[in-house]
Parts: C-alpha cells; sequence; structure tokens
C-alpha cells in the first residue's frame, strides 16, 4: 500500500513540532515514509485531499462485545471489525461473553487467527475464572501466552473475595491485568436503573451507587493487600471517582473507565421508557456525570469506552424491566466525545489504553508502521438509524446529535475510505 495524505492536520498534543499543523504524510509498503510540508508524488501512488482533513494515531476501544461464536445474530466478528474500522478505531480489546466463553488457551487463539490479516486488530480477553462462573480461576497464563490482553467475568463480579485476591497475586507472576466489575448483586437485587426520584415516578427498582462503592471498596483493599494491577471497567457514579481517586494517591496499581453514554446520558432518559436506554452500570444522575466528566478531564478516569453491546431485537423489544442491558457504541462514540471533550482532549482519550493493555502503541516517526484515522472534526450531523452498521440496532444514540465524522483508516498495509 503505498499513500500520499496531502495537507492532513495531525491531531497528537504529545508531539510538539507536529501538533495541530498541516503536513503532507507519505506511506509506502504500510510504513511511514516521509512527513514534510509539502510532499509531491511520484509514481503509482494513491494520493488522498479531503477538505479539513485531520488525522491522529489510530483508536483503541478498550471495552468492546460482538457475538461469535455462539451469537452471529447478534453479530458476527467480521462485521464486528468492520464497524469498528468505520468508526475510525484501529484496536478493540474484546470482551469474553461469547458462548463458549473464552477459558483456555485455545479460546484465545480462536480470536487471534480470526482477526489476523484484518484492517482491525482484535486484542481478546479471557475469563477471570472458568466459563465465568467465580468458582475458580481460569487458565490464566495460558491465556495469557496465547495474546490474552486481561482477565474478566465480564458484567459478572466475583463475590468470592478471596478467589479475587488469588487471582491478582497469582497475576503478578506474569504481569497479568485483572479486571472486575463494580456491582455488589447482592444490593444491585432486581434493579433495573438508577436508584433515584426518576426510577421512583416510573416504579422501576432501582440499582443505588452503593451497589458500585461497595465492590469498588472491597476491591481495592485487596489490591491494597496483594499488589498487583487491577483495572475496573464502566464506573458510573461520584463516589467511585472518588474511591479510585483516593487509591491513586495512595500509589496503588489501579485503572478505570467510563462508558460514553454515562457521560452524555442521564437517567432522565428513561421517562421514554425506551429499553435501548437501559444499561449496566446504569445511567445515572447529571451530579454523577459530572463528577464522570470532570474525573476524565483531571486524569482518575484513564479511559473512556463505548461499552459496544450489539443484542437481538427481542432482546430489547419487551418491558423494559424484562429488557437486556445494553448498547451499541463504537459508531457514536467520536462524534459524542467532542461536544463534551473538545477536539484535542477527545483524541487524547481515544488514542489511550495501550500499555495498560500490553498493546503495541503506534507512533509518528519515520519508518514505524502506519496506523492511523482520518477525520472532520467540524461536521455536525445527527445519529440516526442510517448511521448503524452493526447487525444489532439497540442503540440509544438515535436522534443524538453529533459533531466530527469519520473519513478513513490506514492501518495493517491497508487504507479504506468511507466519506
Amino acid at each position: 500500500m503505498n499513500v500520499l495524505l496531502k495537507s492532513a492536520k495531525i491531531v497528537d498534543a504529545s508531539q510538539k513540532d507536529f501538533h495541530l499543523a498541516a503536513y503532507d504524510i507519505l506511506i509506502k509498503n504500510g510504513r511511514i515514509s516521509k512527513i514534510a510540508k509539502s510532499i509531491s508524488p511520484e509514481g503509482s501512488i494513491r494520493t488522498v485531499e479531503r477538505d479539513n482533513l485531520h488525522v491522529s494515531l489510530g483508536w483503541l476501544d478498550t471495552s468492546v462485545c460482538f457475538g461469535e461464536p455462539g451469537f452471529e445474530e447478534r453479530e458476527t466478528l467480521e462485521n464486528g471489525m468492520n464497524t469498528a474500522a468505520k468508526s475510525g478505531f484501529t484496536d478493540i480489546v474484546l470482551n469474553p461473553n461469547t458462548h463458549p466463553k473464552p477459558d483456555t488457551s485455545s479460546d484465545i487463539a480462536y480470536f487471534v487467527a480470526r482477526s489476523q490479516h484484518h484492517l482491525v486488530n482484535l486484542h481478546p480477553m479471557g475469563c477471570l475464572t472458568q466459563n465465568a462462573e467465580g468458582m475458580a480461576l481460569a487458565e490464566l497464563f495460558d491465556m495469557h501466552n496465547a495474546g490474552a490482553v486481561g482477565f474478566s467475568d465480564h458484567k459478572a463480579s466475583l463475590t468470592n473475595a478471596n478467589l479475587m485476591k488469588i487471582a491478582l497475586l497469582y497475576a503478578q507472576n506474569f504481569e497479568g491485568l485483572v479486571l472486575s466489575f463494580a456491582n455488589d448483586k447482592a444490593i444491585t437485587g432486581k434493579g433495573v436503573a438508577h436508584e433515584g426520584e426518576v426510577s421512583t415516578k416510573l416504579g422501576l427498582k432501582g440499582i443505588p451507587a452503593l451497589s458500585e462503592s461497595l465492590q469498588i471498596s472491597r476491591d481495592l483493599f485487596l489490591l491494597e493487600y496483594t499488589g498487583g494491577k487491577l483495572h475496573i471497567p464502566t464506573i458510573s457514579t461520584k463516589e467511585s471517582v472518588s474511591l479510585i481517586a483516593a487509591a491513586k494517591k495512595k500509589g496503588l496499581d489501579v485503572s478505570c473507565s467510563v462508558a460514553i453514554h454515562n457521560l452524555v446520558f442521564q437517567d432522565n432518559r428513561l421517562m421514554e421508557f425506551d429499553s435501548n436506554t437501559k444499561s449496566l452500570p446504569p445511567l445515572r444522575s447529571l451530579s454523577d456525570s459530572k463528577a464522570l466528566i470532570k474525573g476524565v478531564q483531571n486524569g482518575t478516569i484513564d479511559f473512556v469506552t463505548s461499552d459496544h453491546t450489539p443484542l437481538d431485537i427481542e432482546e430489547k423489544r419487551v418491558e423494559f424491566d424484562h429488557a437486556a442491558y445494553g448498547t451499541i457504541g463504537l459508531e457514536s462514540a467520536f462524534g459524542s466525545l467532542i461536544p463534551v471533550f473538545g477536539l484535542e482532549t477527545t483524541i487524547a482519550l481515544l488514542t489511550k489504553g495501550h500499555d495498560r493493555f500490553g498493546i503495541e502503541k503506534p507512533e509518528w516517526k519515520e519508518g514505524a508502521m502506519a496506523c492511523m484515522t482520518l477525520f472532520d472534526p467540524d461536521s455536525s450531523w445527527t445519529f440516526d438509524k442510517d448511521s448503524i452498521h452493526s447487525k444489532s440496532k439497540n442503540s440509544m444514540f438515535v436522534g443524538h446529535s453529533m459533531q466530527g465524522k469519520v473519513l478513513g483508516v490506514i492501518h495493517n498495509d491497508k487504507v479504506k475510505l468511507w466519506n
């Protein structure tokens, strides 16, 4: 692949010489050959010119679900990776919620093999416990050697504190990353929405912020006792932000993420009884959203994620109480972040997370493999059903105003343009 980007404005605050300046970028055989103010095309080369063309290093999403194997009707690996690419992502961390659940090295090898030679790199997580049942540890070391970037019983908190302690201790032998979903199931019970004024008005069983705080508090105590590396995905409350900030101040090796929909929406969206707004953790209060945004801005929250969760229409077109939790979010990630954080912070957030998950980070230097996302940050539009590329259509962002459009992706010696 040989391609020349003309007058592309580079967005990368860590690169003082390039940041917010327009450059020509020459890519030969998939590698960055030259970055200069002006490069003349030579020979057989594809030239890319777009109005308001911006470019950054490729984007990473640290929490994505598909369906295959077992739930191909929700999403296949091929279409899922294509959707990620069209959304601007070059790398995704895949959650272990398939059937069967990936809890052996051969399961991880399957995902690694399926993503070979694709535009998008797929980085699988393995189950923390066998079949994600919370009874006994899975083959963590073997899965790590096969390519697992972390260990999680996706959306299922581990109730056995001693087993979590053992996991944190054991994973230190190979610097493995242990994930713990913050949800005390005994406190959550049969809750379906944030416990507050809205759930009371609607007669919905509440999920108190306490269910998240208790689980995080326990796991932080365990981390302080054992050492190791802990990641808490998709926190949703102001109390969680405070707990994690205090743990980081102590020097604990803990990271966390927040789902983009918990930054953008609050529980008043539930007034419509739209089952696509039902997620876990649930949409919380305005004060929670404000605290989460502040936590992202001050670095307490390390990553944002789409928490992309495709679901069959049969799992959503039912009464709110009985609907499954989850929303797709890859397609809406970029356009919903810029209105909240602005361009520079949005790109910084979308290009974070490689080190934490042991993923090779792309670089701007000449000779490095090209891994780039092309976009127009100023385009305004409304997210509708035609904006969805996923097989499943369960998005809570339909009708939401967006700013910024993905134009294409360059990665793995391939270039794809969509706009």
